[in-house]
């Protein structure tokens, strides 16, 4: 009988008409048995825990218009919501490439889609980081036909607070999209200058208020997402202007809120650094006439994406290129908040067969 306790466990309870802490959303994390209640959540324009909702999947498919006997390539696999769209329009013949650096997530992703049909013929998973792209050119035969890569961090490893992204429940602060390598922000914060952590949160997040977040937050011993809050709403108390509503002072202390946990992700990750490297990687790993999109969520992101496109297009290497980054729709955005700031923008390499345009302005 005490064998019998010990293997069956009450199922864990939570108080109020919706689970408010990761864990307790039970049903949420095991969508195979709840799917009504994963519907719910998203009819209220929220991320089910533990999942991704991808972002402008009608836009990149038509961008990349990916064909039967394609070879493609998405940088940034993550929950597989892109792959799993893009995958059977390369039937039959066709392969994608996905690749992903979190060791947490890619397994579990990959599972999810094979469990979905897409074996090894048409699906090759790789941990890497994309700035690694060449390594894969003589498996994918010298080139790609189309490149997606989906920049920043996606829901399920937000709202993990054991990964320590969010300031809004109590978590280590790792902030590492790849717990395995490089130092958490924790560490960061110890051994930065006061001028390089004003400089990342100008560069990385836009932060206005960099001055006086890089004098409390440098050199500190913060160990926690919690502990890192609670600094900079101290210090957002002292730098807000005292004619401020209340209201107005709270939503500018969420905002340096989300901008330093930002900066800092952006930073141990080294996040604008492979970009740079991907983007000067790009036209050397795609066919001639292959397609590249990208979406990214910041200002500093979008920039890189903007200048290295319109580069390539005055050198000759790109055939054409976004003229204006593609949004969300409204209706996207009003389902899915979270894709609000999203731009979309793509480049076609020159040489070879141009495809058709296609009805988004491409």
């Amino acid at each position: 009988m005490a064998d019998e306790a010990a293997v069956h466990k009450r199922r864990l309870r939570y108080a109020g008409k919706h689970p408010r802490r990761f864990e307790e959303k039970y049903k949420e994390l095991n969508p195979a048995l709840h799917a009504d209640e994963l519907r719910k959540v998203m009819a209220r324009g929220q991320t089910p825990a533990g999942t991704h909702r991808p972002i402008c999947v009608r836009e990149i498919l038509s961008v990349l218009d990916p064909q039967p006997g394609e070879v493609g390539l998405d940088a940034t696999l993550g929950f597989g919501g892109h792959a799993q769209e893009v995958l059977p329009r390369l039937a039959p013949g066709g392969r994608l490439f996905g690749v992903d650096v979190d060791p947490l997530e890619l397994p579990r992703t990959e599972a999810r889609l094979r469990g979905l049909g897409f074996d090894a013929s048409m699906l090759i998973v790789r941990r890497m980081n994309f700035a690694a792209l060449p390594t894969l050119l003589p498996e994918g035969g010298g080139g790609f036909d189309f490149i997606l890569a989906d920049l920043g961090v996606s829901s399920m490893q937000i709202d993990n607070p054991a990964r320590g992204f969010t300031f809004k429940a109590d978590g280590p602060l790792d902030l590492r999209l790849d717990p395995s390598s490089g130092q958490p922000a924790s560490a960061l914060l110890q051994s930065v200058t006061r001028q390089h952590l004003r400089e990342l949160l100008t560069d990385n997040a836009d932060e206005p208020h960099a001055a006086a977040l890089a004098a409390a937050l440098q050199g500190q011993y913060v160990e926690t997402t919690t502990q890192l809050a609670a600094r900079v709403r101290q210090t957002m108390r002292a730098a807000l202007k005292p004619r401020m509503s209340e209201a107005e002072r709270e939503a500018e202390t969420k905002k340096a809120l989300q901008r330093t946990f930002q900066a800092l992700r952006i930073a141990v990750n080294d996040e604008f650094g492979a970009l740079d490297v991907l983007l000067s990687q790009l036209p050397a790993c795609l066919k001639p006439g292959g397609r590249v999109a990208i979406l990214s969520f910041h200002s500093g992101e979008d920039r890189r994406v903007k200048k290295a496109f319109q580069a390539g297009e005055r050198s000759g290497t790109y055939a054409r290129v976004a003229p204006e980054p593609m949004r969300p729709s409204f209706e996207e955005r009003r389902a899915n908040p979270r894709s609000s700031s999203a731009k979309l923008r793509w480049a076609v390499k020159a040489g070879g067969h141009q495809r058709r345009a296609t009805s988004l302005h491409v």
